[in-house]
Formats: structure tokens, C-alpha cells, sequence
């Protein structure tokens, strides 16, 4: 894989995190506990009712129960950060003016996971899969109650990055390197999206029906998806948007064609390589720990 110039001279692999900003998203316990603890009461409830009835008052209560633990992290973090001036004044100024943020980062967040995945399927394509993967999906099979699929999809990444890079991310990169928070937070993600696995209808219950391959294959891309956002996030000043922007065009990417469970393992191989290269390029940007810089 190879940068832009503009990417490569920007900022370059001694780029570091910037700690004593970092340092000021202290309460970790306490946002993740109730990031965790608030989203899984509502979507076990929403599980249950989705699970008992398909009729039009559950399909709504389902939709708001859904929605609310979706927005539930995003409104933990603005409790705290509103409560500090110290840290909406740092987060205005990462959503308002981020530094480091060059056209080209912007291009590679945009481009990087659709193009993963379009050269996932000309692999399955080539190996005798479906050319039908590369038509688009007009209707995503992905609904939450009454809440079509798009929305979710696009609604997502506004809501979650807003929570995640807005405060979670900072709060566990205080107090240990970017590669021990990296494992961190998607053992938490994985945790967090566990309960929407039981409400019918949505991404995670597909995968869980899809087979154990399908749920392993999740597990990693998690993983890899966390890495490669992490990564942009540090390297572009810590800018919440282009966190935002990545997580968006994976998310609508993956939606946007017909591909086959099968290609989306191939996509996560091929991320594998590329997660390899990111972490040796800027080793030093993950591995240094917090009391060292």
C-alpha cells in the first residue's frame, strides 16, 4: 500500500498522540460502564419484543428502544465533556477546526474499505463466485423495527464516532499505548454489540444466522477496522469527522452491493496486509507507552 505525497509528508510516522490533551478524558470506568451497561438493557428489551411480536405497536417500540441505545454512548460522552470546559473546549476545537486533517487522509478513510471490499469480490469472482456481487443493493436487508436499513447504516457511524473518538478513545490512549487500547476497545465493541444479535432484523442477527464463520469473520474485521481508524483518527489530529468519515464509507460500502458472506472474509484478509504495514509504518505511534511521551 502506498500513500499519497501530501499523506506521507504531512504527517510523517514520528507523529505522536497528543497526551496532555488525551489526559483530560479521565473518567474511563464511568463512561464505559454506562456505554455498556444502558445499551444493553435497551436492546435486551428490544430483543424481547421483536422477538415476541411483528406487529405494528412492536415494530415501533422495538425502533425507539434501538435508537436510544445507539445514541445512549454519544449522550454519555456529551454528559462528560459538558461538564468539564476543559474538554468542550478541546472537542469543539477537534470538530470545528482539527489539525492534520489533509485532503488526502480524507481520501484514503473515503476509499480504503471500498476498495478492500471491490477487490474481495473480484477475488470470489475469479475463484467462480457470483458476478452478481457487484450489483448494487437497492434495498438493504438490514431494518430495525420500523427504522429502514439506510438509516441505520449512515446513522451509525455519526452516533457511535461521536461517542468512541469523541471520549472512549482518549480515555483508554491516557492511560495505555494505542495498540493496548486497540484490543481494548474491540473486546468492548464486540461486547457492546452482543445484545443486537436477538433483535430481529438486524446486521447482527444476519451474521449470527449467516454461521459461525460468518460470526468469527465479524470478530476479526473488528479488529482491523479498529486499527485502521485508530490510526487515522491519531494521524489526523485527533479528528472526530474523519473517524466519522471511515466508519461511514465501510458501513455504506459494505451495504452498497450484493456480496456474498464469503467475499466479506476475503476483504477481511486482505486488510490483513495492509493492518500489518500500518502497524510497522507507525510502530512508534502504537507502541509507545504514555508515561514514555
Amino acid at each position: 500500500m502506498s500513500l499519497p505525497r501530501s499523506v506521507r509528508t504531512t504527517a510523517g510516522p514520528s507523529r505522536g498522540i497528543d497526551r496532555p490533551a488525551v489526559r483530560l478524558y479521565s473518567r474511563v470506568g464511568l463512561f464505559y460502564g454506562l456505554a455498556i451497561a444502558i445499551p444493553w438493557a435497551l436492546w435486551t428489551a428490544a430483543s424481547l419484543v421483536s422477538r415476541a411480536g411483528q406487529g405494528t405497536a412492536a415494530r415501533w417500540v422495538t425502533s425507539g428502544l434501538g435508537l436510544a441505545g445507539l445514541a445512549s454512548p454519544m449522550l454519555t460522552a456529551a454528559a462528560l465533556i459538558r461538564r468539564d470546559p476543559r474538554l468542550r473546549r478541546d472537542v469543539i476545537g477537534r470538530m470545528t477546526a482539527p489539525r492534520g486533517t489533509a485532503l488526502a487522509w480524507a481520501a484514503v478513510a473515503i476509499a480504503l474499505m471500498p476498495i478492500a471490499l471491490l477487490a474481495a469480490t473480484a477475488v470470489s469472482v475469479a475463484c467462480g463466485g457470483s458476478t452478481e456481487q457487484f450489483e448494487l443493493n437497492r434495498h438493504s436487508a438490514v431494518m430495525i423495527g420500523t427504522i429502514p436499513g439506510w438509516v441505520t447504516i449512515t446513522l451509525a457511524p455519526l452516533l457511535e464516532e461521536l461517542a468512541w473518538h469523541g471520549y472512549g478513545t482518549d480515555a483508554l490512549t491516557a492511560r495505555w499505548s494505542l495498540w493496548r487500547t486497540t484490543w481494548a476497545f474491540t473486546v468492548f465493541w464486540a461486547l457492546w454489540h452482543a445484545p443486537l444479535a436477538g433483535i430481529r432484523g438486524s446486521y447482527q442477527a444476519e451474521v449470527t444466522d449467516t454461521g459461525p464463520l460468518a460470526g468469527a469473520n465479524f470478530l476479526l474485521s473488528l479488529l482491523l477496522f479498529t486499527i485502521l481508524m485508530n490510526w487515522l483518527y491519531y494521524r489526523c489530529g485527533r479528528s472526530i469527522w474523519i473517524a466519522v468519515l471511515f466508519h461511514l464509507c465501510a458501513n455504506v460500502g459494505n451495504e452498497l452491493f450484493r456480496t456474498s458472506p464469503g467475499t466479506k472474509v476475503i476483504q477481511t484478509l486482505i486488510l490483513v496486509p495492509v493492518c500489518i504495514w500500518v502497524l510497522w509504518h507507525d510502530r512508534a505511534l502504537f507502541l509507545t507507552r504514555p508515561e514514555t511521551q
